[in-house]
C-alpha cells in the first residue's frame, strides 16, 4: 500500500511540475510579445502566433484567418510606434485544458500619447513540435 500511496504521490508531483514548466513557458512567450511590441517590432511580436493559415484572430472588424493576414492587420492598425505605444498585458487566467492546449484569458492595456487603448483577450495556445503558439486569439 505505500508503494501505491509513494507511486500516487510521485505521479501527481510530476504532474504538476510539468503543468508549472507549461504555464512559465506561455507566461514568458507572452511577456516576449510585449516586450518586442514595446521595441516597435511587430514581427518579432508575430513570433507568438502559430504560422499557419488556420491561424484563427477575432477582433472588432470580425475573424481573420491566417498569420500573414494578422500581420498585415496588425501592422496596418499599427503603423509606427506613436501608433503602437506601450503594451502590459495582465494575466486573468491560465487553465490547463490538456497536455497540449491551454487557455488564457486577460487584459491588454496600450498607453499611448494619441489615446490609451484597453480590452480583453482570451488564448488557445497548442503546442506543436516543442513550442507553445497562439491558435486562436479573441481581442476586443
Amino acid at each position: 500500500m505505500k508503494r501505491f500511496m509513494f507511486a500516487a504521490f510521485l505521479f501527481m508531483g510530476i504532474a504538476a511540475f510539468s503543468q508549472d514548466k507549461n504555464e512559465t513557458a506561455i507566461r514568458k512567450l507572452m511577456d516576449e510579445q510585449s516586450a518586442a511590441w514595446n521595441k516597435g517590432d511587430i514581427d518579432a511580436f508575430m513570433h507568438g502566433y502559430w504560422e499557419s493559415d488556420s491561424l484563427m484572430f477575432i477582433g472588432k472588424s470580425g475573424v481573420t484567418y491566417g498569420w500573414n493576414n494578422t500581420l498585415k492587420n496588425y501592422k496596418k492598425g499599427y503603423p509606427d510606434v506613436t501608433a503602437m505605444g506601450t503594451l502590459q498585458f495582465t494575466l486573468i487566467k491560465v487553465q490547463r485544458l490538456s497536455g497540449r492546449y491551454y487557455h488564457v484569458t486577460g487584459k491588454w492595456y496600450l498607453k499611448r500619447t494619441i489615446g490609451d487603448l484597453s480590452g480583453h483577450y482570451t488564448l488557445l495556445f497548442h503546442k506543436l513540435h516543442k513550442r507553445w503558439v497562439i491558435v486562436s486569439d479573441h481581442s476586443s
